[in-house]
């Protein structure tokens, strides 16, 4: 059992504490050139992150958000997949380790942890935020330089995330990664931005693993066709991310939160090997409007189809009060409480 456990507010504490005194105006500029970076739609084809001043700065600017997109990604893997705990982890492109962060919190077993990058300033901070976490997962973690193209090879593990990477790569390198996250893991987690770019780009990965022999855990309630028109809409989710005073330094914002939109998906070996892992019987894939005396959800369901239910206080009874509280990317309907 962890210590210290990795969640956002021990993250906030651990940049405040490395980031503190980093100029502003270095800082500002910085993650001018990163927000120009996250919303292109050029592949780079090399690391974002330079040297030390952008990899504080992406470090403040994006590693809440992320961290955020992946747990909540992984809490719907979790749901899916209540009993399996994966015992190694391998996080491409995980920088300065937000996804291994998340990941780390959510199976608080310790999963053996390596972030693999080809920025070593992103690796060397990210080894700074391990050691000042307080977790014993963290501080154990392995941060391997390479390089994310044609030529990597992914160890056999149990779970491999990638979050916003797939922009930085072209496309033959992006098919290369995923196809080799299906090939090493039981289980891979993809999540880029909310974006209908992003969305695309989740949308060719789910492809890639389920004709790897893969199955969607999540957010999807089947492995068929997306039933989402292609430039008529996309699918993609929102996390809650709460701003820390650098937060807001860095970013120029006000407000003591904002919301982060992220598109993902989960997927599960299908064999006696990978997680015995359960779909969602439908997914709330808008945020649910409620009037007085009913609650509007738009769903994606089983089979392959986008449906709008109605949930009413005179008809439903305990299924409306549930319905009040369901969010945005959640099951419906919730799982029953767990017996006492």
């Amino acid at each position: 059992m962890n210590s210290t456990l990795p969640t956002a507010e021990a993250l906030r504490t651990a940049l405040a504490g490395l980031l503190d005194g980093l100029p502003p105006k270095q800082a500002a500029q910085a993650v001018e050139r990163l927000i120009t970076s996250y919303r292109g739609t050029t592949p780079t084809d090399a690391p974002v992150l330079r040297d030390r001043s952008d990899v504080a700065a992406y470090a403040a600017y994006r590693m809440p958000a992320t961290f955020e997109a992946v747990r909540s990604a992984l809490a719907a893997l979790r749901d899916a997949a209540p009993e399996w705990v994966p015992a190694t982890h391998t996080d491409i492109g995980g920088g300065t380790g937000a996804a291994t962060w998340a990941v780390a919190e959510a199976w608080q077993e310790e999963p053996a942890s390596t972030v693999v990058d080809w920025a070593e300033p992103a690796l060397a901070l990210g080894r700074e935020l391990a050691e000042a976490s307080g977790s014993p997962a963290l501080r154990a973690a392995a941060w391997q330089r390479s390089r994310i193209g044609s030529a990597l090879r992914i160890e056999s593990t149990d779970l491999v995330t990638v979050s916003y990477v797939l922009k930085e790569l072209t496309a033959a390198d992006r098919a290369h990664l995923v196809t080799e996250a299906a090939r090493a893991a039981r289980a891979v987690v993809v999540v880029e931005p909310g974006t209908p770019d992003g969305y695309l780009r989740v949308i060719e990965a789910r492809r890639q693993l389920i004709d790897a022999g893969l199955r969607v855990a999540a957010p999807c309630p089947h492995s068929g066709a997306c039933p989402i028109e292609p430039g008529a809409d996309w699918c993609h989710f929102s996390a809650r991310v709460s701003r820390s005073s650098l937060h807001r330094q860095v970013k120029g914002g006000t407000l003591p939160y904002e919301d982060e939109k992220f598109s993902y998906v989960a997927a599960v070996r299908d064999d006696a090997d990978g997680p015995a892992a359960v779909p969602a019987a439908n997914r709330v894939i808008r945020r649910p409007q409620i009037r007085k005396g009913m609650v509007l959800l738009e769903l994606c369901a089983k089979p392959e189809e986008l449906t709008r239910e109605t949930v009413t206080k005179k008809r439903h009874g305990d299924l409306y009060r549930a319905a009040r509280d369901i969010d945005w990317g959640d099951a419906w309907p919730p799982p029953p409480p767990a017996a006492p």
